[in-house]
């Protein structure tokens, strides 16, 4: 059962409110004037219709009142948004549409309209963190494909950035991997390439967040899941005492990931050059890449053009995993040999005579039969 966290009685107003009073609601406005800089920092205009992930979380509650305000304050200058609230009721605990209830009577109390999407059938036994997710992004972005809405709203935090870069540490993540969370983004799921995320909170600490509810007196719900040991993330958080006390902060490691960040933005331009130059996307989807200049790049510029051309032509929303598109570039620029290869749902191979437009050793990527499945391994043709 999620715990119920609700602020403190407030006292009767008084004419003349006390000091400590006056600092908490200059406190909060402060914190209000930088989500207004957060939001315009996004550059996605004033959507017309705005989807917000609502967990009921301190997070999500905090994003729901800030953005709610934010788009209010809009409104009075002649543009206006509908509010929407998507609650996912994943089943996986007793009470838990009791409480999803709550959460969608929060949100109407808000002035946003409550939508709660449920998941239905039968539920993992292991790997259930990875489960919910994608059933959660997949209820999520089809609710928002269905309403036309392209900007899903997410709560995440400068805690998440931290949180996400310990755990992609430990999985060995590159570059990418460990480089900070986009403020806005492609949507984490494939198959949902029109939608992005939009994070306007990842310059916000928790604490900060959930001192901005007690001064706005709203409750949220504090998720038992977030302390339960079968969850990754739930290690990750647990080490952040230890690791400050020997001297390596949050504020330290989320500095990290802007640095890798700025790293990856800049290796990004790079491929991009490349990609223009030596590149070339034809009518049927297929793309036409000259094996020279991948051969010729740094390796970190080459393995990623090679990757950015898959995803174009797979349509897929992520890369290939990293050990087999590795696998293929070495084949392609190191076997003399090489002919074609499978990855990711594509077919990366030597092009016919007639699309030879870099010359005899251009590479054609494109499309598997149907009865292929994107992501199988590299296997030789």
């Amino acid at each position: 059962m999620r715990r119920l966290r609700s602020p403190n009685a407030r006292a009767p107003s008084k004419a003349t409110p006390p000091a400590s009073s006056r600092v908490v609601k200059h406190q909060a406005a402060k914190l209000e004037l930088r989500f207004a800089d957060a939001m315009k920092a996004l550059d996605i205009g004033v959507p017309t219709r705005i989807a917000l992930a609502l967990s009921g979380g301190g997070d999500s509650i905090s994003l729901m009142t800030l953005l709610g305000k934010w788009a209010k304050a809009r409104s009075s200058s002649g543009v206006r948004s509908s509010l929407h609230a998507l609650i996912v009721d994943h089943g996986l605990r007793a009470g838990s549409a009791r409480e999803q209830k709550n959460v969608a009577a929060w949100a109407r109390d808000a002035g946003w309209r409550a939508h709660v999407l449920k998941w239905t059938g039968p539920k993992p036994n292991s790997n259930i963190e990875d489960a919910a997710r994608k059933v959660r992004y997949a209820l999520l972005g089809k609710w928002c494909r269905a309403h036309k809405t392209p900007f899903l709203f997410a709560a995440h935090t400068r805690d998440d950035v931290a949180e996400t870069f310990l755990l992609r540490l430990g999985r060995g993540s590159g570059v990418d991997g460990l480089s900070a969370m986009r403020s806005v983004a492609p949507y984490p799921l494939d198959g949902f390439r029109e939608l992005v995320i939009v994070r306007p909170l990842l310059d916000f600490a928790r604490e900060e967040l959930r001192a901005y509810l007690e001064k706005e007196g709203a409750a949220w719900l504090d998720d038992p899941m977030n302390e339960d040991p079968r969850f990754s993330r739930t290690h990750a958080r647990a080490l952040m005492p230890a690791l400050d006390a020997a001297g390596i902060s949050q504020k330290r490691i989320v500095d990290a990931a802007r640095h890798l960040a700025r790293a990856r933005k800049a290796l990004e331009t790079q491929t991009a050059k490349l990609l223009r130059a030596h590149a070339k996307k034809q009518a049927s989807g297929n793309v036409l890449v000259e094996r020279q200049a991948l051969i010729a790049a740094p390796k970190e510029i080459g393995l990623r053009a090679l990757s950015a051309l898959i995803v174009e032509v797979s349509g897929a929303t992520y890369r290939p995993r990293f050990g087999r598109l590795e696998a293929l570039y070495e084949a392609v620029c190191t076997n003399p040999k090489f002919r074609a290869r499978t990855l990711h749902g594509c077919r990366i191979g030597l092009a016919p005579k007639r699309q030879q437009i870099f010359g005899q050793t251009t590479i054609e990527i494109k499309r598997e039969a149907a009865r292929k499945r994107a992501g199988a391994a590299i296997s030789p043709k």
